[in-house]
């Protein structure tokens, strides 16, 4: 297992996170899974053993249970508090009032007491803004996870499915006022669903943001288990929960090119997925969910499946973006003031 920087900071997490959205299993979440603490607490042995220190959860995940089994799993399995990095997040509705949802000051501070509560820990290493909040000024929730920092009660901040204009607005605001800032973004990235190249990983690039990639196989899209025609496995989490959504097309072009590199290796279309992922420069963690010890083990294999250059080629190849403005125009103009190839004169 690798271990990476998380953006600018000192914190290292492992190159995979442990995922818990099918911990629980209340309300809508019982599409995703419905682990109870006996599987719960094997699925953390084993990813804990594996080398993974790292684990993201939510408030919102099966209505808090997630995180109420989660730290019930530490517990129990006598986890050294330094030894492992978790990550929580807060947005989500928690009730019917309507201040239970958003990024205000108020959502925030009652979020964090109570997922500190349930998950029994006495701070969150990571703690995430799970949405854009297009009412709270920004101003106001970083103010506000500024003081959580300063308090102890979480160590690092972060944000989950913004746009970069706003990420970009959030950094400079941290900075003009001496605020604690985005360390990493949490986003949908897949060799499938590309489009986070576009805007927003050159802004993490310039901008020294870490980036951790949530749903990787696209909701098991990707798993090489559906294809035209199929619609996978009984009890597949697609089958009922069809998201994130996806070019099938493109998704299931991929998946041949990744089925026939896997087949060379001795490896899954999963692994391959994963692989590549990890293989990107700009991609600091890989969250993987699963529902059993054999489906997690598979994934956690990803890390010892190694892409060469002509790998990687066919599968950026068969999962390249589609030309889109500014994009073509700003290559267009830039060309002519990128460094030329050496070539000595004769």
């Amino acid at each position: 297992m690798e271990y990476r920087r998380l953006g600018r900071t000192g914190l290292y997490v492992s190159q995979l996170c442990l995922g818990t959205m099918t911990f629980g299993g209340q309300g809508m979440w019982k599409a995703i899974g419905q682990l109870d603490i006996a599987a719960v607490e094997e699925l953390v042995s084993t990813a804990l053993a594996s080398g993974v220190n790292f684990i993201d959860t939510a408030d919102v995940y099966s209505e808090g249970q997630s995180e109420i089994l989660l730290g019930q799993a530490l517990k129990t399995l006598g986890v050294k508090r330094s030894d492992v990095v978790i990550a929580s997040k807060v947005y989500g509705a928690m009730g019917k009032g309507p201040n239970d949802i958003g990024a205000s000051r108020a959502h925030i501070m009652d979020g964090v007491a109570a997922s500190l509560e349930r998950l029994q820990l006495d701070y969150i290493d990571l703690y995430q803004i799970h949405a854009n909040d297009p009412i709270t000024p920004v101003d106001e929730t970083l103010r506000a996870l500024d003081d959580l920092v300063r308090q102890g009660m979480v160590r690092y901040v972060g944000v989950s499915n913004w746009q970069a204009w706003k990420i970009m607005k959030a950094l400079g605001h941290a900075e003009h006022h001496n605020l604690a800032r985005f360390e990493s973004l949490q986003a949908y990235y897949t060799i499938a669903g590309r489009d986070l190249e576009r805007e927003i990983v050159p802004l993490l690039q310039d901008q020294n943001v870490g980036l951790l990639v949530w749903s990787p196989l696209a909701g098991g899209l990707l798993s090489g288990k559906f294809g035209p025609g199929a619609n996978g496995p009984e009890g597949a989490r697609r089958i009922d929960f069809d998201f994130p959504p996806v070019n099938r097309d493109r998704a299931y072009a991929c998946v041949e090119v990744m089925r026939e590199i896997a087949n060379a290796k001795g490896a899954t279309v999963a692994q391959v997925a994963l692989a590549w992922l990890l293989a990107k420069p700009w991609v600091t963690s890989v969250i993987i969910g699963a529902k059993t010890r054999d489906q997690l083990t598979d994934n956690l294999r990803s890390v010892d499946v190694a892409l060469s250059s002509e790998d990687m080629a066919k599968l950026d190849a068969i999962s390249s973006l589609p030309p889109e403005y500014p994009g073509w125009m700003l290559e267009r103009q830039g060309a002519s003031r990128l460094p030329k190839p050496f070539s000595p004169k004769p």
